[in-house]
């Protein structure tokens, strides 16, 4: 295998270097601002777009303008729909140079590239737009607190009433909920199908009346997911995405893009860099010597995910769709962050228990310390990573279910 760029991919990846040094915004290029700023978090543009200062609003503005110049909000997208329609290659390049540079991605990609697949031409042209503006702003509701790893045994209710659905039961985890203004979800239209069938996907105005939405706080002091509650919630039968009683394939649809990303592999590799020069450079007795060879196990597992997404990539560029190669990379990936965190912090000694970004003490920011909470959740959100091994083991390795 060759791991070098094609020379028409080079140039890609020249161009992108080029506009991002050019069309970034200067505030998105202050990496220890933003990190200050945003508790040590990962950046969020609809964030700072919605509910920033004047300064962020005027970034994420500024950033939003320059991609859809390009087509780079949704570079899969068709150029139709506001996307650049880039190869699975090229997308890859650009995906990994946006992670090197930490520069945010505009949101909505899970919802929009399921449309493409399972929406009809009037809910493309209604929906996919403001997606790629971020005027919609989308949550997904899917796990319910008797139905999160096995999501087939969901049972939030939604009964044909004429031209609408009327929806009834909750929701758990609905990550962003306090934030979007829509919603997609799964819910159950037949009680008396299969657990896997029976159930149809839906989007919904999180305005709706009937739709109530409370907070969970996690351990680690933030707030991401929520609880979700719907009572007599009115949809229009319209909203409905794909076949009634078929959602489960348009869930996992979008499951399969979830899974599927290079971010996370640069993230680790630059996570790896930063603790390496951090420990070069510490005044510390020894220090270095304590963590070296964690920090060699964690580079090369970072390499070992970069190459795993590089699978996923060669996969979509030769027409087929990832499915346990793309639960490979997720369950990899989402261990990983929890093995470098668990290494940062043991690199940091009793630095580590120090918690806030704005500590002037606090080593790196308390990244480490604040992932070593917030990577917890990874390797449940999106499918957890047990159901991962059984879809790799079945679809993967042919092994029969017990």
């Amino acid at each position: 295998m060759d791991w070098n760029d094609t020379p028409q991919q080079a140039e890609f990846r020249s161009n992108v270097r080029a506009f991002l040094q050019d069309r970034l915004p200067a505030y998105y290029k202050d990496h220890e601002l933003r990190r200050h700023l945003d508790s040590g978090l990962e950046n969020d543009w609809q964030q700072d777009l919605h509910n920033g200062t004047p300064d962020q609003q005027a970034a994420a503005k500024e950033w939003a303008m320059a991609l859809a110049e390009r087509g780079w909000g949704q570079p899969h997208w068709p150029k139709e729909h506001g996307g650049a329609s880039l190869t699975p290659f090229d997308q890859f390049i650009l995906k990994q140079e946006f992670a090197i540079a930490e520069a945010p991605e505009i949101g909505g990609s899970l919802i929009g590239s399921t449309l493409l697949v399972h929406g009809t031409e009037e809910q493309k042209q209604r929906f996919l737009a403001p997606t790629l503006t971020g005027e919609l702003r989308w949550a997904q509701g899917f796990s319910e607190p008797g139905a999160g790893s096995d999501l087939g045994s969901l049972q939030c209710r939604a009964v044909r009433d004429g031209d609408e659905y009327v929806i009834n039961g909750q929701k758990l985890w609905t990550s962003a909920g306090h934030k979007a203004n829509w919603i997609f979800g799964l819910f159950r239209t037949d009680p008396d199908a299969p657990k896997h069938r029976g159930i149809s996907f839906l989007v919904l105005d999180a305005t709706t009346p009937g739709v109530s939405v409370r907070p969970i706080i996690s351990m680690g002091w933030e707030h991401a997911t929520n609880e979700t509650f719907y009572e007599d919630v009115r949809v229009p039968a319209a909203n409905l995405i794909g076949e009634q009683n078929r959602g489960w394939y348009v869930g996992m649809t979008l499951l399969d893009y979830e899974r599927s990303g290079i971010g996370g592999a640069v993230a680790h590799r630059r996570n790896m860099d930063e603790l390496v020069a951090n420990v070069k450079t510490d005044a510390t007795p020894n220090r270095a010597s304590l963590v070296k060879n964690e920090i060699v196990d964690r580079y090369v597992e970072s390499e070992v995910m970069y190459n795993l997404a590089l699978r996923v990539a060669s996969m979509h560029a030769a027409g087929t769709l990832p499915n346990y190669e793309a639960s490979m990379g997720k369950l990899y990936s989402t261990e990983l962050a929890q093995r470098v965190a668990r290494t940062g912090m043991k690199a940091f000694g009793l630095y580590a228990h120090l918690w806030s970004p704005a500590e002037p003490l606090a080593p790196l920011h308390a990244k480490h310390t604040q992932a070593s909470c917030h990577t917890v959740v990874g390797t449940i959100a999106g499918g957890s990573n047990e159901i991962q091994r059984n879809i790799i083991a079945t679809r993967g390795l042919g092994l029969p279910r017990g």
